[in-house]
């Protein structure tokens, strides 16, 4: 079965005017060009592989992450409502955790955190990778609906945006007919093919041209909004370790709160990328109240790291000299 609509009967006037029964649907000769819709039946396929490719990147990241974030700050999300030395159960999945509790897991994240100084890289390069996989892949997708509606789906939104006057086709009628012709084969009384012309009532394009519709103005959003992530990444790779306004805004929209300068600079300032993403994403899953001890606490690791190999400015004077570079970078830029 072969359904198709004939190109020089998608006249609305005509279709109006009652000579022609549907768009796209009266007599063609041999040589008329044609459109057809052999989509019709694999929508539901291909939407369904087309969902298994948005998933890929998220499995891929689960599997190369491996669960360790969420095994470093699990039992601490109600730790800043910490009123009593024991555990106090919410209900079967929630509790605020005793002091002891608190005090320990950040120890673990500590020394987690520092056991694995530098080794980060993985783990970073890992999450770049599937954040890049999740542009190219939105990218693919477009294109990949654009070759299975023949051609058509590229300027869909735009078309559909757009007013349609009188005598013009709606875009929806063109690329997803509701009416189209059809010729069905089969063996005569002699055993011939033969050829019967007939109409094919395509219900289902009723659901398809909202699905597709839908989808054109999903991927729009989705480049947009992934392309700004890598714009995002970009900057976090190149101003981590050399701006400290960026860092503080950075952590602040994480784990919104203030933090001590010294504790922010000491510490972003002397990580690697990796080591700076990781923690990025450790502040954006506890409370401020928690990740500002664990924040005190590795800067203090660090200080302790530097005494044992170099001799160094004591604390108080190299404090002070941090918080002049702190106020110096905070300063607006003077104008020539």
């Amino acid at each position: 079965m072969s359904t198709y609509t004939v190109v020089k009967h998608l006249n609305a006037t005509a279709v109006q005017q009652g000579e022609l029964p549907h768009p796209g649907v009266g007599p063609a000769a041999k040589d008329d060009p044609v459109i057809h819709h052999a989509y019709y039946q694999w929508v539901p396929f291909i939407l369904f592989f087309q969902a298994l490719l948005f998933y890929l990147p998220h499995y891929l990241w689960r599997k190369t992450e491996g669960g360790r974030l969420s095994m470093l700050v699990s039992g601490l999300h109600m730790a800043s409502l910490l009123l009593s030395e024991n555990e106090i159960k919410i209900n079967d999945d929630l509790k605020v955790p005793s002091k002891k509790d608190r005090d320990e897991k950040l120890q673990q994240i500590r020394t987690g955190f520092i056991n694995r100084l530098h080794l980060n890289r993985p783990w970073a390069y890992g999450l770049i990778f599937c954040e890049l996989l999740n542009f190219l892949n939105a990218l693919m997708q477009i294109y990949l609906t654009d070759w299975f509606l023949g051609g058509a789906f590229l300027g869909l939104g735009r078309s559909v945006s757009e007013p349609v006057t009188k005598d013009q086709m709606d875009p929806l009628d063109v690329v997803f007919p509701k009416v189209t012709k059809c010729i069905f084969h089969k063996y005569g009384p002699s055993g011939s093919i033969q050829k019967h012309d007939a109409l094919c009532v395509m219900a289902l394009n009723i659901v398809n041209e909202k699905i597709y519709t839908v989808l054109w103005f999903w991927f729009v959003v989705l480049v947009v909004i992934t392309g700004l992530g890598l714009v995002w990444r970009l900057l976090t790779m190149i101003l981590h370790s050399r701006s400290t306004s960026f860092n503080r805004l950075v952590f602040s929209m994480a784990c919104p709160g203030k933090y001590n300068p010294w504790n922010v600079l000491k510490v972003t300032h002397e990580y690697y990328f990796g080591d700076w993403l990781f923690l990025y994403y450790i502040a954006k899953n506890l409370d401020n109240y928690v990740f500002k001890e664990l924040l005190q606490s590795l800067a203090e690791d660090l200080e302790n790291r530097h005494h044992a190999r170099y001799k160094i400015l004591p604390l108080d004077v190299e404090q002070e000299l941090l918080k002049k570079q702190w106020d110096d970078d905070a300063k607006p830029p003077i104008s020539p």
